[in-house]
């Protein structure tokens, strides 16, 4: 089997003209890492870094933006919680399917965690249990935990459990960690708010939604089928527009819920529709959460 970790990199790295990747480190180190005021080195300016960071006496003598790296005071410990219920096998909004695109977001941010000297650990699980792997900081490790998350999502046959693994965190993860949920589209719950409101107080929360592809679509002949039950979606409901129209109010209606909740409760959270808007998404969330830190 091919390298899940090289697939990711390549996603990463094959933007490089635009300077993706300088953009991701940048935005991760300001986000993520520790900050003292043990001085460390210079290093020229690269797109993404904050401007908080450049040396401006150091930049002045030397013609062009410096950055000033201080050592960092602590290492993080990023937790990824993956869903992996037999629903990540669906279609992902770019048709493409979710399972693919579970492995390059996991990837791409568990990628930069190793990159930045930082360890990750890995829950996943679906309604038939939870599992957790041990923590790593390696690529090696990195890439045992992408071939774990890929293989129970195309062998689970039991539905998704959100609640089930965040759950599991509250009760057993009692470090302060960095928290990436990597779930899909399916309704915010009061459940879930009530446990998203609980792991804030003691973690920092990241969510990541992966969003489902159109069970009905515009052209007749489409070929849907329901993960869950198996059941195949009438040739006839395609292109009908009163369905179509029910169906994007409610996942309109859906999505703003989700929205509120996690605004509502501080958390940071972007939405993925395909792998080839995959790194840009994640670098403007980031970005954005960044910002919001200054």
């Amino acid at each position: 089997m091919p390298s899940l970790v090289t697939q990711v990199k390549s996603r990463l790295f094959i933007r490089s003209s635009q300077k993706s990747m300088h953009a991701l480190d940048g935005a991760y180190a300001s986000l993520l890492r520790g900050r003292s005021l043990d001085f460390e080195d210079l290093r020229p300016y690269e797109y993404g870094d904050q401007v908080r960071d450049i040396d401006w006496k150091a930049t002045a003598k030397h013609g062009s933006p410096l950055i000033k790296r201080t050592k960092a005071t602590r290492m993080h410990t990023v937790l990824f919680v993956v869903d992996t219920g037999r629903g990540m096998r669906a279609l992902a909004e770019d048709e493409g399917t979710k399972r693919e695109l579970t492995v390059l977001v996991t990837g791409a941010l568990g990628f930069l965690t190793v990159r930045h000297g930082d360890d990750f650990s890995i829950v996943y699980g679906d309604a038939a249990g939870v599992r957790r792997l041990a923590p790593g900081g390696s690529e090696g490790a990195l890439e045992r935990g992408l071939r774990a998350v890929d293989r129970a999502i195309a062998e689970s046959a039991a539905p998704n459990d959100r609640e089930g693994l965040l759950r599991y965190v509250a009760r057993n993860i009692a470090r302060r960690m960095i928290v990436v949920i990597v779930t899909d589209e399916a309704p915010v719950t009061d459940e879930t708010e009530r446990m998203l409101r609980r792991l804030g107080v003691q973690h920092d929360l990241l969510w990541l939604t992966l969003r489902d592809a159109d069970p009905v679509v515009g052209r007749a002949g489409a070929h849907r089928r329901d993960v869950d039950s198996s059941w195949v979606v009438p040739d006839f409901v395609h292109g009908d527009p009163e369905v179509m129209a029910e169906l994007a109010a409610q996942e309109a209606a859906d999505t703003a819920r989700r929205h509120q909740v996690l605004r509502r409760l501080e958390i940071t959270h972007a939405e993925f529709g395909g792998q080839d808007a995959a790194v840009p998404t994640l670098l403007t969330m980031l970005n954005r959460r960044s910002h919001a830190r200054l």
